[in-house]
Parts: structure tokens; C-alpha cells; sequence
């Protein structure tokens, strides 16, 4: 009497959990992608990082032993030119100093303009393509999006005193710029050709955030 055939061996099976990937139940180690938001943060920091590491010493710029009256128009403006190029993150660091000063002292309107970035952030320049803003049932193109962030920008900043703050802290920053960059002799200070292009590069990764999260740029 011939015996029965051997079942085949049972091989074990392991049933995901709710709500994971076939690749995460199969053990595989696919990074997960990184949020835009965050992506900027770290472009924004890695950018002030390197921008910061041009920073010349406070006591150079405010040596009192270096000031003096210009002798006129044409030698102020070559003072000023030259203390631009070689305190230039110092500059930046006066004017965004002055600018901030004048949005803390009005806090409504520090409010006002918070809530107008997190607005652009969040509604238009790390929403995901495939998701239109919905609101009271409608949804909204990516146009008509743009159009009604601008229309309430226009009007957030030039109906309110956001604008006329912004536009006081840029020109105290610039006078203050100015004003020591004309008196501050330039004689002592050394730029050669590496620290110019050094500092051109710097100026350029300061704005390098700008560019699109998912660009790679």
C-alpha cells in the first residue's frame, strides 16, 4: 500500500501592522524623506553658519583709535567702500539688529508679519503639490492661492504700520552703516584677493536657502 505524499513544510509569515509599508514590513532601510520645512530650517542655518564664519571682531570695528573726520565727499565714499567689503557681516548684523529693535518695540505688528510668513510657508511654499488649499468647502489652485497670499500681503504691510517699521529699522541699520563705515579709516584693515572672493562666495550661501527645498540645489 503506497503512502501518502508529505505535505509540503509551512513556511512562517509575518502579517504587518496597520498603517506600515511594505517596505517597512520587510525590513528594508529606505530613508524616509525628510519634511520641506525642515529642510529649509537646516538650509537656513548652515547658510548663517557659514556667513557668520566671516564675522570680523567687534573690537576692530568699534576701535575707537580708528575714527576720524573724511577729508571730503570722494574720501568718505572710498572709506566707505572699502569698511563695506571687509565688515560686511558685521554691517548685516547692525542692520538686522535695527530692523528687529523696531519690529519687538510694536508687537502687534511683529504678530501681524509672523503670521503673514507662516502663512506663505505653510499655504504655499511647503504645501505639497497634490494637496489644494480647501476653505469653506472650495478648494483652491495653486495660482489662486499666490493671488491671495499677494493681495494679503499688499494689505497686511501697506494698510498696517508693518511696512513704515520695516522701512524705519532698514534705514536706522543703513545710517548707522553708513555713518561709521565714512568715519572708520580704513587704513589697518588688509582684504586681499582670497578673503574678497572668500567673502563674495559668503554673501552668495547667505541667500542659498532660497532655493527650492526639493532641488538638491
Amino acid at each position: 500500500m503506497a503512502s501518502a505524499p508529505t505535505p509540503p513544510p509551512l513556511l512562517p509569515v509575518t502579517n504587518p501592522a496597520p498603517g506600515s509599508s511594505p517596505a517597512t514590513a520587510g525590513g528594508s532601510d529606505a530613508p524616509i524623506a525628510q519634511p520641506a520645512f525642515r529642510l529649509f530650517l537646516s538650509r537656513v542655518s548652515d547658510s548663517a553658519r557659514r556667513s557668520l564664519s566671516d564675522r570680523r571682531p567687534w573690537g576692530e570695528l568699534l576701535d575707537r583709535s580708528a575714527f576720524s573726520k573724511p577729508d571730503s565727499v570722494s574720501d568718505a565714499t572710498s572709506r566707505l567702500r572699502r569698511n563695506l567689503a571687509y565688515f560686511r557681516v558685521n554691517y548685516a548684523a547692525v542692520v538686522a539688529f535695527a530692523l528687529g529693535a523696531s519690529l519687538l518695540a510694536h508687537p502687534f505688528s511683529l504678530l501681524i508679519l509672523l503670521g503673514l510668513l507662516a502663512a506663505w510657508c505653510f499655504l504655499y511654499l511647503f504645501r505639497a503639490s497634490d494637496q489644494p488649499v480647501v476653505l469653506f468647502g472650495r478648494a483652491f489652485s495653486d495660482r489662486e492661492t499666490l493671488l491671495g497670499l499677494v493681495g494679503a500681503s499688499f494689505v497686511l504691510l501697506f494698510f498696517t504700520s508693518v511696512a513704515s517699521l520695516i522701512i524705519s529699522g532698514l534705514l536706522v541699520g543703513g545710517s548707522l552703516v553708513a555713518a561709521h563705515g565714512a568715519f572708520r579709516m580704513p587704513e589697518d584693515l588688509f582684504l586681499d584677493e582670497p578673503n574678497a572672493a572668500a567673502g563674495n562666495s559668503a554673501a552668495q550661501g547667505l541667500l542659498s536657502f532660497l532655493g527650492a527645498p526639493g532641488s538638491g540645489v
